[in-house]
């Protein structure tokens, strides 16, 4: 049997002063040759791993408070905490800490916290110890300034704690407050004021003990009534007596546990409203008393938890149809302030006690009370809800997965909760944002699980789609049956903004799904309805649902918004708001802008073809004139493509462009991959060629006619080229006025595989023979529109080698024109 006096949970206090669970585990005490000391060693009870490695260091101040807890620090910002489980446990690890250090077990400190310099501490060696004067009334005053005093030196503060705890002074002084009280001695009363509050800063553990043990918490109140500052005393006694009254919703039979949920709650007022606010002590001074009160809590949750009949019984009232609304209201808000109380659970408590719940049945539970009427009840379930959701989605995921296959869609959970949403009463709707925080959550891929067996996203979410979607829309569609939104008020338009809102993440976060929906449904068209809409921030959420559309620049939207003629709103839009400068404007500009920049060429050409007339006098950006560009590039590329051959000739490998920098608009139109050329290719006649040049050059002259526009230059681009190892002959390509093109050669040596030379694979009147020509011209050869490659003098080897290589072909790739 696992030894339960050893067992405890390990803390440490992080930056904001609360502790954090590092996990549960058995302690033990041992020689570490690595630190060269006696060691503290905790190992975690699920793995065995090493928790804790702590060396008990001599000078180290250990302090125990409420029997269980040892507490010390490791460094300036580092401080550690051990919970046992058992008393025995906890008192036999501080003998080993006492037995290192030579101090006495019956201690609660083991070391004096020494700040002060060496003048103070001479003077406090001097006197070993601290004489308080007697508890009377007349020396009340005496009292306050000695305890107001102490509070300055961290020694004396330590030597005040001990002299009060070793003499039960504190008890002494609460019964002079009932005879003050009694003899109405006002003076008297704030002096004790004063006294407590010094006490409440010495910041000890077991002076809070004696403090909120059940005789005496009562009249710590009372003295803390009498504020000197105040000229009338407080009446906490009052509030705590006669208007809080404590309500067991289900008896809780455990005595230890009842009074320990009173004194966490009395303390919590005292730290809350009866106590100055923390700004007026000195920062940290009240670390003890945040201590007990977070370790009460997490004592509570405990005990509860594990009261199997208690829970049990909780959960069947909540669910009987029997309950009166009252009592359920009483236990809706149980169990609203006992989830909130588990949020001072660290992860691994905090998941077994929604485990717990989980198991007891509080979905279920949270269905049925949802399903009522009464406003208040269904508010505590929304937020037990969502401290479900927050914590564990997947659990919730889960169980409306599982009813699904059990009820109708109208009462399942999530769509209960869309309706909650959707009926919100509040004029700014604070619940409805609250929910739609929590959907979001719950179709949140990124919190999804994926295992081996199955996958989460992909279940949910055919789940969602099928049975919740169309009630998420439902108001979005009733309200635009027509061209403008039916309903224009603020609250329809606040709660389809948060509609819009959901929708949006959806696009972004899933992908078939919310496509399919989207295209089936029409959704788009619909909401694209809500840009007429009066209220500025409707409109742009619609306008921001189409451009995270647009932003995937996925072809299935573009058609369907091609199709449906869905930038009509849009430009309708823009053009409504005339020429204001405001967040409409931008953003649809910035839509057409994104279409531009990312080239999407089906929205730019559906946008000019169909909207350009009512954009074209937009010139405040370049916006739409860079569209309608792009347009006609895209227009001549596709009617022209044998301009696709002339880019071939100016890029090959055979030619490279001069230094200087092309225009953008040469740039996109030399950047078009052709074929290669295919084998068998004819040679052409004379006719036919100058037949083939006259197509080819007509686009080539429009392009020239725009360059010589922009550029104010001549009809004339000298185009030059130097190839490694080769004379370097220049070409000009020129425009005649019937746009004929002469290639010409300066290299007056005879062209390989002419008529003439040896080898010729024709002659004179064969099919493969071109009759020579006046001037010495470089060879063209075309096929389908294509233009062949310029020949060179030196290409000889190079032919020769292609021919040989190729034997099935009885012509050369070049025809040949020689004078």
């Amino acid at each position: 049997m696992t030894d339960t006096r050893r067992r405890v949970k390990v803390y440490t206090l992080n930056e904001d002063r609360q502790w954090d669970d590092r996990g549960t585990g058995h302690v033990s005490s041992g020689y570490v040759e690595r630190l060269k000391g006696m060691s503290l060693l905790v190992r975690a009870e699920s793995d065995g791993s090493l928790l804790l490695e702590s060396k008990i260091n001599p000078n180290t101040a250990y302090q125990k408070q409420q029997d269980t807890l040892i507490v010390w620090s490791e460094a300036e910002n580092y401080d550690l905490a051990l919970s046992f489980q058992e008393k025995a446990g906890c008192d036999e690890i501080w003998e080993k800490i006492c037995q290192v250090q030579g101090k006495d077990p019956s201690v609660d400190i083991t070391q004096d916290l020494v700040d002060e310099s060496e003048e103070e501490r001479f003077d406090d060696m001097s006197s070993p110890g601290l004489e308080l004067p007697s508890c009377e009334l007349s020396r009340l005053e005496e009292i306050a300034e000695l305890v107001a005093s102490s509070l300055p030196s961290p020694l004396r503060r330590e030597k005040l704690a001990l002299a009060l705890e070793n003499e039960g002074y504190i008890k002494k002084l609460l019964e002079l407050f009932h005879v003050c009280e009694d003899l109405e001695n006002i003076e008297g009363l704030h002096h004790l004021y004063e006294i407590i509050k010094g006490i409440f800063l010495l910041n000890r553990t077991a002076l809070f003990e004696v403090m909120f043990s059940e005789e005496c918490i009562m009249d710590v109140i009372g003295c803390l009534e009498y504020d000197p500052a105040l000229s009338q005393p407080r009446k906490h006694r009052e509030f705590l007596t006669k208007t809080a009254k404590f309500k067991e919703v289900i008896p809780i039979s455990d005595p230890e546990l009842k009074q320990k949920i009173h004194q966490t709650y009395r303390v919590q007022y005292i730290q809350d409203m009866v106590l100055p606010t923390p700004s007026v002590f000195e920062e940290n001074m009240l670390s003890t008393l945040h201590s007990f009160i977070f370790f009460n809590k997490v004592e509570i949750v405990g005990m509860l938890q594990e009261d199997e009949k208690f829970l049990t019984d909780l959960f069947a009232q909540l669910t009987d149809e029997a309950t009166d609304e009252e009592k359920r209201q009483e236990l809706v808000n149980f169990l609203k302030e006992f989830c909130a109380f588990s949020q001072t659970l660290q992860p691994q408590n905090r998941d077994a006690f929604f485990k717990t719940l989980s198991n007891m049945g509080i979905l279920p539970a949270l269905e049925v009370i949802l399903g009522m009427d009464d406003t208040q009840v269904r508010s505590a379930a929304t937020d037990i809800f969502s401290y479900l959701v927050e914590y564990n989605p997947s659990m919730v995921r889960e169980f409306v997965m599982q009813e699904a296959q059990q009820n109708d869609d109208d009462i399942l959970l999530i769509n209960l909760i869309i309706e909650h949403m959707i009926c919100d009463t509040d004029p700014e709707l604070g619940g409805a944002v609250q929910l739609m925080g929590l959907l979001r959550t719950l179709v949140d891929p990124e919190n999804m699980l994926a295992t081996a067996n199955k996958t989460e996203k992909t279940e949910f979410l055919g789940f969602f789609y099928k049975h919740c979607m169309h009630v998420l829309t439902a108001p979005l569609l009733a309200n635009t049956t027509e061209d403008k939104p039916s309903k224009d008020d603020f609250q329809t338009a606040q709660l389809l903004a948060l509609v819009l809102e959901l929708l949006t993440f959806c696009v972004e976060h899933h992908t078939y799904h919310i496509k399919n929906y989207i295209i089936n449904k029409d959704i788009l068209r619909r909401v694209l309805v809500l840009m007429a809409s009066k209220h500025a921030f409707l409109a742009l959420c619609a306008l921001r649902f189409k451009r995270k559309i647009i932003g995937l620049k996925d072809e299935f939207y573009n058609r369907y918004i091609m199709k449906s003629f869905l930038f009509e709103p849009v430009v309708k839009a823009f053009l409504n708001n005339g020429s204001r400068y405001n967040l409409m404007n931008s953003a649809i500009i910035e839509m057409f802008e994104f279409i531009r920049v990312e080239d999407i060429k089906s929205l730019t050409a559906h946008v000019i073809e169909n909207y350009w007339k009512a954009l074209e006098d937009v010139d405040y950006v370049q916006t739409f004139k860079g569209l309608k560009l792009r347009f006609e590039q895209q227009r001549e590329r596709q009617d022209n493509p044998k301009l696709d051959s002339m880019r071939s000739i100016l890029r090959n490998h055979r030619y490279r462009r001069d230094a200087r920098t092309l225009e953008d608009e040469e740039e996109m139109w030399f950047n078009t991959d052709e074929d290669d050329m295919e084998d068998g290719e004819a040679v052409m006649s004379p006719s036919d060629k100058a037949k083939n040049d006259d197509d080819i050059m007509d686009p080539i002259s429009k392009f020239m006619e725009r360059k010589k526009l922009k550029e104010s230059e001549e009809k004339e681009v000298l185009l030059k080229t130097n190839l490694s190892g080769r004379q370097s002959p220049s070409f000009k390509l020129s425009l005649s006025s019937g746009t004929k093109t002469n290639l010409t050669s300066q290299s007056s040596a005879n062209l390989p595989g002419s008529p003439g030379s040896p080898g010729s694979p024709g002659s004179p009147g064969s099919p493969g023979s071109v009759p020579k020509s006046t001037s010495q011209t470089a060879a063209i050869t075309t096929k389908g529109g294509l233009v062949g490659l310029v020949d060179y003098p030196d290409d000889d080897e190079d032919d020769d080698e292609d021919e040989d290589k190729e034997d099935t072909l009885p012509l050369s790739k070049k025809a040949k024109f020689e004078s």
